[in-house]
């Protein structure tokens, strides 16, 4: 895409009112706009961040087998009521319409996904099955002053999976806890299995995915030493304590941003709407349920909490919106610094690579600041200085290392920067 398109520009100041640095810096970037406090929109490279952040999160899903559907975010208020949420989930929101039946507005998909699982599933042999969506969910949050990170409309993926007992769904839970760290790490990220409660969810331990970070919302302890993570407020060893796990590590403390979490069910929502199947002697037995949610846009925001400096963003490359940043800087040789940048662009879209091309009239230290700003991985700059070396200047956002390469040269290295 020539950036001279793009439909957004960045800006020197976020908003007054945002006190978030996720937030902050994809508004100066223009990857996301402000609607109010915890919704934003999310304007055309915010998206393809977000799209790529969704893809990696679908082709481990599908790997596990489970099975991507679209469900409503508009519920009738009779399956609330059915199964006591109406009254209890203290952060929905309700609506009325004009034939004064009442609505609510989906912060979780229980309700929807198990009468849909009860009209398809009737025998063991139906058993075990997942079905998950990515969507837009709606909770009424009474602080929402983290960006991105807390929103009172925000994406999430949630998968539901059912089954014939307790030992098949806890087969299945491991196999989802690992896909989810699967998740994390290709988007760049090191989370930590975290133990926790299940909250308004479930009475059974649950498990958080929790990644570092001083925008977090949360306390951890966790161990240096081996995998042990748990909420501070839920587990009894404290910090400086022996690790329970490894028995050799010295337990530290962090504020750390949940990413993601799975739930124990149990035969909860069945039980509400009557949902049974038939096992192999033809009895009726309630089949056991499982929740996996991660927080789409609250994952983009995380990485951009850990992921930035004083420039800007630094983006991993498996979520950036684009590999690679050209810029071209014109001087008393501009047309040819314009010929050799558009031969560039051709060049690297027809290999498949995503190109940004700066061909907008500024100054250096403008395209430059606004590189900075955006975060792609790869900067690549095409200047009259360029031109009489033969060579292109080709900077890595991250560590910062800039390289004089040839064409070729550049073109070997492609699968490794971009």
């Amino acid at each position: 895409m020539r950036q001279s398109q793009l439909f957004t520009k960045t800006r020197k100041e976020a908003p007054s009112d945002e006190v978030a640095k996720n937030a902050e810096l994809l508004i100066r970037a223009g990857y996301i706009h402000k609607e109010m406090a915890g919704v934003y929109s999310y304007l055309p490279l915010g998206l393809r961040v977000l799209s790529n952040i969704e893809n990696i999160i679908r082709e481990e899903m599908n790997a596990l087998g489970g099975q991507e559907i679209k469900m409503a975010t508009l519920h009738p208020s009779e399956k609330w009521k059915q199964t006591g949420g109406w009254e209890t989930v203290d952060v929905l929101f309700k609506l009325q319409s004009r034939t004064e039946k009442e609505y609510a507005l989906g912060q979780s998909e229980e309700e929807i996904v198990t009468p849909i699982a009860q009209e398809y599933v009737a025998s063991y042999k139906d058993l075990p099955v997942a079905v998950y969506q990515i969507g837009q969910k709606y909770r009424d949050e009474l602080r929402a002053k983290s960006g991105i990170l807390r929103g009172r409309e925000f994406g999430m993926k949630d998968m539901y999976s059912f089954h014939e007992s307790q030992q098949d769904f806890d087969r299945f839970y491991a196999i989802a806890k690992e896909a989810y760290l699967k998740v994390f790490t290709r988007a760049g990220l090191d989370a930590k299995v975290t133990e926790a409660t299940g909250g308004s969810f479930s009475e059974k331990l649950s498990y958080e995915f929790m990644v570092l970070t001083d925008a977090g919302e949360d306390d951890i302890v966790y161990c240096p030493s081996c995998t042990h993570c748990a909420n501070a407020e839920v587990t009894k060893v404290k910090e400086g304590g022996t690790c329970p796990k490894c028995g050799k590590g010295v337990l530290a403390k962090a504020r750390a941003a949940e990413v993601g979490n799975v739930f124990d069910l149990g035969q909860k929502y069945p039980k509400a709407f009557g949902f049974t199947y038939k096992d192999k002697e033809g009895r009726e037995q309630t089949p056991v349920v499982g929740c996996y949610g991660i927080g789409t846009t609250r994952l983009m925001g995380t990485i951009v909490e850990v992921f930035s400096d004083e420039k800007g963003i630094v983006w991993p490359k498996s979520v950036a919106p684009f590999g690679v940043h050209l810029i071209s800087i014109s001087g008393a040789s501009g047309e040819d610094v314009k010929k050799e940048a558009d031969a560039l662009y051709t060049s690297l879209r027809q290999k498949g690579i995503e190109v940004l091309y700066d061909d907008r009239d500024l100054r250096p230290g403008e395209k430059f600041a606004d590189s900075d700003l955006l975060g792609i991985p790869t900067r690549v700059v095409v200047s009259e200085k360029t031109l009489k070396e033969n060579k292109f200047e080709v900077k890595d956002r991250k560590t910062g290392s800039i390289s004089m390469l040839s064409l070729p040269d550049f073109l070997l290295r492609l699968p490794l920067i971009s």
